[in-house]
């Protein structure tokens, strides 16, 4: 059997934001399939990297930020309807925009029914708690069906039962998916593949399979 498809791949790639290095001598492939959890402490370079991945593949990629960046003023409806707004042309948004049209609203209504946003989505997101909105941010990623699906902590602001679902739900509907966490458990849990980093560099590459959760959580001790 013939290996997967490489989708991004850096060899000793030195990665930066704003003209300033973040990741160096990178050395990675993401391929076709691929379920991979990205850990490591705060700063050490996962964002850049979740960044880049999106760069190099726009078209293919269902982006989820850490920061759902949603427009407060509109319902969470139309903040997880702006993840097709490309699809359509500038008519058919006004007009879903003044009057939801009947396809985007079963499509969005049956989507937030398996997030728990159900009752919520006619609210302006503005007036939705954090992890309600949390919620629609994944919600929009989801509503792009795309293959590929990189999440920044998409569920770090769930309790673990609902993170747990979602992320199941994540893995289920996307070939491929790389994803920043905090929770060891459900990188070991919800991911075949594990990525650390630490001070800038990737210092572990391996199979979920071979790994415990004490060996990851040496990934936030000190040196």
């Amino acid at each position: 059997m013939s290996e997967p498809a490489t989708l991004f791949r850096f060899d000793g790639a030195s990665l930066g934001y704003a003209g300033k290095p973040v990741l160096e001598a990178l050395t990675l492939k993401v391929r076709r399939g691929d379920k991979i959890a990205l850990l490591g402490e705060s700063g050490t370079g996962k964002s850049t990297l979740l960044r880049r991945l999106r760069e190099l593949r726009p078209s293919d990629v269902a982006w989820c930020p850490q920061q759902p960046g949603l427009v407060p003023v509109l319902s969470a409806f139309h903040n997880i309807y702006m993840g097709r707004l490309e699809r359509h042309p500038f008519w058919y948004n006004l007009a879903n925009l003044v009057r939801p049209l009947a396809t985007p609203k079963a499509e969005i209504a049956g989507l937030a029914s398996r997030l728990g946003l159900s009752g919520q989505l006619w609210r302006p997101a503005g007036a939705l708690s954090g992890g309600q909105q949390s919620r629609v941010s994944l919600a929009r990623a989801l509503y792009q069906q795309k293959p590929v699906f990189i999440g920044d902590e998409p569920v770090s602001a769930l309790d673990e039962r609902q993170a747990a679902e979602l992320l199941q739900l994540v893995c289920a509907r996307h070939q491929t998916v790389v994803l920043a966490l905090h929770n060891v458990e459900q990188a070991l849990t919800h991911c075949s593949r594990i990525v650390g980093l630490r001070q800038g560099r990737l210092v572990l590459d391996a199979p979920s399979s071979e790994l415990s959760a004490a060996q990851l959580r040496a990934l936030y001790t000190s040196l």
